[in-house]
């Protein structure tokens, strides 16, 4: 069952209360009588894993959606590395 929070809009009281989907919102401050109000707070859901927003099935699109992504703005570049040229080199004669 839920956990729902609830705050006297007269004297300011919170209060939390357990309780089923169907019942009633508590509507009477126990300490003052006054009209109660459901509290309304950000839920902590976190997704892990890969493949969250991109596709909804694991599928060839949801694996090429995953490369595709552009990093952050925040994200430093990789550094750069020289390539080797390892071509073979063609040894010219000197002109005469």
């Amino acid at each position: 069952m839920p956990t729902y929070q609830y705050r006297c809009a007269d004297c300011g009281a919170e209060l939390e209360a357990v309780q089923r989907f169907t019942d009633d919102a508590l509507t009477v401050c126990p300490a003052c009588d006054g009209t109660l109000r459901k509290v309304f707070s950000a839920v902590g859901v976190v997704f892990k894993g890969s493949g969250f927003y991109a596709t909804d099935n694991r599928t060839k699109g949801a694996s090429e959606a995953a490369k595709s992504e552009t990093p952050s703005p925040d994200a430093k570049p990789a550094p750069e590395t020289k390539k080797q040229d390892t071509s073979p080199k063609k040894h010219t004669a000197p002109a005469s």
